[in-house]
């Protein structure tokens, strides 16, 4: 099983979506309790940053793999299937 670093900022309305995703996905599924997620706040870690490739947040990773990016105007749902995927990727590894 693989962590999960995800990029976010605070007062971001997707990454919002995103935490009440791994909440709710962590209900339904038990299993995702176990995978690690390493919230990497983008305005606190520009050293970290540096070495990720992405535009926007939220984006998961697993290593330097990305998983998922949000973009604007994505809706609950598709950050909620980004997140699941990340989960299940993680599981798998």
């Amino acid at each position: 099983m693989k962590k999960i670093t995800m990029f976010h900022l605070i007062d971001c309305k997707y990454c919002d979506f995103a935490r009440k995703a791994i909440k709710e996905l962590r209900e339904e599924n038990p299993e995702y309790e176990k995978v690690e997620i390493e919230m990497v706040d983008e305005n606190e870690h520009p050293e970290i940053i540096a070495n990720y490739d992405y535009w926007s947040v939220p984006s998961l990773f697993i290593g330097q793999e990305k998983i998922f990016e949000a973009a604007l105007f994505m809706p609950y749902e598709t950050i909620k299937d980004g997140v699941k995927l990340a989960f299940d990727t993680a599981l798998a590894e």
